[in-house]
């Protein structure tokens, strides 16, 4: 059996913190060298782990995740930061957390910045998503002890539900463009060109629909989906330490 990925929590001493949330159906450890990277920056770094991920059954996600859970994982994230003492807070996220990272900086006016990475903010035109989420439910099965036929029908049943819950994705998602205009703040805003999950050209809707908010957008051509971990990682570490030295007097 493999040790399931955690949640993580860095700390450093002073007011400055960083929430940083991952990806659908993946985990903490799409964020975890950026959060190392940040600690050593100065910055307290909390990544929560949404509900229904990362328990090694891949159904949890779809029986107990759904976008009005994460959305309270993501407020439940940033209080634990204010408990901690925090007060200088910035939320990130990748694809599906930035959807949350934004809906953060629209209702949260003591947030003082944040952004997403590879995140269908705006409703992508087209994605890939289905198919990499049967295929790393696949993968997950492969460390359990379930039958070829077990596994299977797992599989099925994922197949035939998860087009619910990505409706429901989209559905939150679009409640989320609708209040882009309200944000004032700086943002960061970050795609890879060679994305094989979504449409890329959802990061410039994003950046478009964000109309009185101050855009840092970066787009790295050659890099695909996760760019919290891909060739990407280190120029994107470097622009998000720019950016934050911006926000963070």
């Amino acid at each position: 059996m493999i040790q399931m990925p955690k949640p993580f929590f860095f700390e450093n001493d002073g007011p400055k913190a960083i929430v940083l949330l991952h990806a659908y159906a993946s985990s903490s450890n799409d964020v975890r060298m950026l959060g190392r990277h940040l600690q050593g920056e100065g910055y307290t770094v909390l990544a929560p782990m949404f509900t229904g991920h990362a328990t090694g059954e891949p159904k949890d996600i779809l029986t107990a995740g759904s976008p009005t859970a994460w959305w309270q994982d993501t407020q439940q994230a940033i209080q634990q930061l204010r408990d901690k003492g925090c007060q200088e807070i910035s939320v990130f996220g990748l694809s599906l957390g930035g959807i949350f990272a934004m809906k953060a900086l629209e209702t949260d006016p003591n947030l003082i910045g944040g952004g997403s990475f590879s995140s269908p903010v705006v409703r992508s035109r087209g994605s890939n998503l289905i198919p990499e989420f049967i295929k790393l439910a696949a993968a997950t099965y492969h460390y359990t002890d379930l039958s070829q036929a077990q596994v299977d029908e797992n599989l099925a049943w994922l197949k035939a539900n998860v087009t619910t819950q990505l409706a429901q994705i989209d559905t939150f998602a679009q409640t989320v463009t609708d209040e882009l205009p309200t944000i004032h703040k700086a943002v960061f805003v970050a795609q890879g060109g060679a994305d094989e999950l979504i449409d890329a050209n959802c990061a410039y809707d994003l950046k478009n629909a964000l109309t009185n908010a101050q855009v840092d957008f970066h787009y790295y051509d050659q890099a695909g989906h996760v760019i919290t971990v891909n060739s990407a990682r280190h120029e994107l570490m470097a622009d998000l330490d720019t950016y934050l030295t911006t926000i963070y007097n």
